[in-house]
């Protein structure tokens, strides 16, 4: 009588959001199906930045402010992979771990979600003073830099407390993805796709980051069936461009980006948390060298003043 083999186990570290959930089920379901020999188990746990909701994003740091924990579980091999908004990792990871696979993007754009008594308008025809809510740097510098008018007012939360504060009035409209109102079905309370040439999205924004230890090749060959390499080289030219630039959620720095044959052109911009300067440029090459492109644009933004921009910044950042 033949004994057979123990089922294997891959764990799945997750934030407890239900973005986070939804988006690590995906994941789970997609591995299960090419691999059902395997068991793959979720593990849920609260961040750093799950936790503390009454202040803003900016002034806590952003170091692993979502990712913390689950690397740990990897580190400690309680875990063995962990899910991740890509737009949420940091582009310097812990010593031991890598980022594994990324998935094919959603929608990276980010919407404008209004209150019902402004369903006539669109961003640019809110009226003077209207309140705007975001927690992004880089979305606030943004707009700040195209609409002045506007009022801007710190807003925190999962998707469905910021909807809620909206809904109640305490916003005229408020910022959020496009790819986590479509995950979680949500896209009928998109009322504007926001044009890049006004608000360039968050580096990663829209895709999955799998992380994994390094050296596990193992854990790399069962997730890498799910790397989509279009969506991978760039988003690997806006992390290199992130990291030259040293910047994070403190800093208003967007980018977007785009592959044609096998040609990536890769848009940035910086701008003062002001809005009054901004500073914005391009560069197109093979999409082989995502992350030379990616550094030489850095680079070419720092040649026009994104230093200066950055220095004020992170001064302002130490006294505060």
């Amino acid at each position: 009588m033949s004994v057979s083999a123990p089922t294997r186990t891959v764990r799945i570290a997750s934030r407890k959001s239900q973005l986070a959930l939804v988006q690590t089920y995906w994941v789970q379901e997609e591995l299960q199906k090419r691999f059902p020999d395997i068991t793959f188990e979720v593990q849920t746990m609260s961040t750093q930045g799950d936790n503390i909701l009454d202040v803003a994003l900016a002034k806590i740091g952003d170091k692993g402010l979502f990712t913390k924990e689950l690397e740990l579980g990897m580190l400690d091999r309680s875990s063995d992979i962990a899910v991740h908004s890509l737009k949420d990792l940091p582009t310097r990871l812990p010593e031991g771990l890598m980022l594994g696979c990324v998935s094919e993007r959603e929608n990276p754009a980010d919407a404008l979600v209004v209150h019902e008594n402004h369903k006539d308008k669109q961003l640019e025809t809110l009226p003077p003073g209207a309140i705007i809510g975001t927690s992004s740097l880089r979305r606030l510098a943004q707009l700040r830099y195209h609409y002045p008018h506007l009022e801007f007012k710190d807003i925190r939360g999962n998707l469905n407390t910021r909807l809620q504060k909206l809904d109640n009035g305490e916003y005229d409209a408020i910022i959020l993805a496009v790819a986590g109102l479509t995950r979680l079905g949500m896209s009928d309370r998109i009322h504007q796709v926001i044009a890049p040439e006004i608000s360039l999205h968050a580096v990663g924004q829209g895709a999955l980051g799998i992380e994994c230890r390094e050296g596990d090749t193992d854990i790399l060959d069962i997730i890498k069936v799910l790397e989509h390499t279009p969506t991978a080289q760039r988003c690997y030219a806006e992390r290199a461009f992130l990291r030259e630039l040293e910047g994070g959620c403190q800093v208003p720095i967007g980018v977007n980006s785009a592959i044609n044959g096998d040609q990536l052109t890769l848009t940035g911009m910086v701008a003062s948390l002001d809005g009054k300067r901004l500073i914005k440029d391009i560069v197109t090459g093979n999409s082989l060298d995502a992350e030379e492109l990616g550094i030489q644009l850095a680079h070419k933004l720092k040649d026009q003043g994104a230093q200066e921009i950055l220095n004020e910044i992170f001064a302002e950042i130490q006294r505060s």
